[in-house]
């Protein structure tokens, strides 16, 4: 499936979860029904996964892995999806706002619409990929390509760096996604001699990642109990 025709597949689904949320009104109080977002963050997650099935066959990814961080505020790190490929790593954080993001990549918090100011993204993906170098040590000289997430509800007004290619810290909309990971390649391969990764140590990034993968329901569980208690 070619990007124009993704973006045109997921703006229609946006559109619909937009007009299920608008088109029901209470019978009592006549008002319309408020979008639920974690209906919104599945359709999201949804728009990711589609694209990253359809990576090439060299490509590897694993979803919503959690692993021990003691310097974190929970004592875990929660990261929404990894991709391994023979050039690096691509570490993406999805986002479910609704509105303008403004920030730049040196600020602490960044805005959405004036209405509430969140923990910068990029600083947060940063701790991630520090977690991850530290259990994937004994690979050298990773690169690690940090990819912020948004969804079509949102408008940009951040750093222009962070929307060109060369960057290694980027911010784009999620069906951008597979378009941004393939011209990223791209760029890689003209600049590197040779990938950084072979097919066995693809797969044994992806053993080790997946070896520090928490799945315990019951710390899942107190993780996303104490992020919530930090928000």
């Amino acid at each position: 499936m070619g990007w124009a025709k993704l973006v045109s597949l997921f703006k229609r689904s946006d559109q619909q979860v937009k007009k299920r949320g608008q088109g029901a009104v209470s019978n009592s109080r006549k008002q319309k029904r408020q979008v639920n977002p974690s209906h919104i963050g599945e359709l999201g997650e949804y728009k990711i996964d589609v694209q990253l099935r359809q990576m090439p066959k060299e490509i590897r990814y694993i979803s919503d892995v959690l692993i021990r961080n003691p310097k974190s505020r929970t004592g875990y790190s929660q990261i929404d999806h990894v991709v391994i490929t023979p050039y690096g790593l691509f570490v993406i954080e999805t986002k479910n706002y609704k509105g303008e993001i403004k920030g730049k990549r040196t600020d602490k918090r960044w805005n959405v619409s004036g209405r509430f100011n969140p923990y910068n993204p990029l600083r947060q993906n940063y701790g991630h990929i520090k977690v991850l170098e530290n259990i994937l040590s004994e690979f050298k000289n990773l690169t690690f390509v940090s990819i912020i997430s948004f969804t079509l509800r949102c408008r940009f007004s951040v750093d222009p760096e962070l929307r060109k290619i060369q960057s290694n810290e980027l911010v784009i909309y999620d069906v951008e996604l597979s378009d941004y990971i393939e011209r990223k390649l791209l760029r890689f391969k003209s600049e590197m001699s040779e990938p950084i990764l072979s097919d066995s140590d693809v797969s044994r990034v992806y053993e080790l990642i997946n070896r520090a993968n928490i799945t315990d329901p019951q710390d899942r569980a107190e993780h996303n109990r104490l992020a919530a208690g930090t928000k």
